[in-house]
């Protein structure tokens, strides 16, 4: 026997953690480092972080924490920046919500979309329709949405195959010379690259790129380190390009490096996106649910 789905909108549990994490971090950050802060302070599994919908193969925990904060949105605890930062109102600065009164959120705006589309159906019915539409739609919301995607393509693409696109990137940059060295004699170095910042000045550099999902440890930062220290090709700056993320550690040693430089996952998308370089930019108009609420009843 199938077991039977359940109606619970799983998302909701995250509405009250998306808050916390908002507070936190001091009223806004962007969506990663929402979720890198909810997944550290609740300590969730890599099981639930790594999970995915099977019919379209989107992670979950991204998704859900996507569609909590469009609710918060609607409810105007959060503002509806369109510019990939996520960021508390003064309404939301104030508010500490239990998994009670989140339901409540949910179960408010499935009712409102329900009268609005003079839907007679039950609201048991409506709140299903909505869970589906949550697991099986990847939820529009500018470059929110955009980065964990291309996050997840950048780290399904071969070693070999980053390498040469963030060779591919830097050219975009105005980089000149990139040159991607041989695997087997590279030492730590992935490419070199030329930037010429005036007619008698150049920056010459080196850089390792790194598919992680999770953080690049320190020890390779420090080897990286050592590895421009002694090549024999002389160069100025240094680049770790990696999908993941750096420690603490990692960016002090960075801020007293002048010739380290580190990208981290949110600033290559962010890279990926200032050149629009394997990505289709998106101009979306939704309704501002809290605007019109004034006047839906209005005699």
């Amino acid at each position: 026997m199938s077991k039977k789905k359940s109606s619970q909108a799983e998302f909701i549990k995250w509405f009250g953690p998306v808050l916390e994490a908002l507070k936190a971090l001091g009223g806004s950050a962007k969506p990663r480092e929402i979720a890198s802060w909810i997944g550290e302070t609740y300590k969730i599994s890599e099981n639930i972080l790594n999970a995915r919908y099977e019919k379209s193969g989107q992670l979950k925990f991204p998704n859900q924490i996507a569609w909590a904060r469009q609710y918060l949105v609607w409810d105007g605890l959060l503002d509806s920046s369109k510019h990939g930062v996520w960021t508390l109102t003064s309404k939301g600065w104030t508010t500490k919500l239990n998994d009670a009164q989140a339901h409540d959120i949910f179960l408010k705006w499935v009712k409102i979309f329900q009268d609005l589309r003079e839907n007679k159906d039950p609201i048991e019915k409506a709140t299903q329709e909505v869970v589906q539409a949550q697991e099986t739609n990847e939820l529009e919301e500018g470059q929110a949405v955009i980065k964990p995607s291309l996050i997840e393509v950048l780290q399904s693409i071969s070693a070999v195959g980053f390498e040469h696109l963030c060779g591919r990137l830097l050219k975009e940059y105005n980089f000149e010379n990139v040159e991607i060295t041989q695997r087997s004699n590279d030492g730590g170095i992935d490419g070199y690259a030329t930037l010429k910042i005036n007619p008698f000045v150049s920056l010459s550099v080196f850089f390792q790129c790194k598919r992680y999902q999770g953080t690049v440890p320190t020890e390779k930062v420090q080897a990286f380190i050592g590895v421009m220290e002694t090549n024999k090709r002389s160069v100025e700056k240094g680049l770790i390009i990696t999908t993941g993320s750096f420690s603490k550690n990692a960016i002090e040693i960075e801020k007293s490096n002048i010739k380290l430089e580190l990208i981290d996952g949110d600033k290559l998308v962010e890279m990926f996106e200032n050149v629009e370089l394997g990505v289709t930019p998106k101009t979306i108009f939704e309704p501002d649910m809290k605007f019109f609420e004034q006047y839906r009843d209005m005699n």
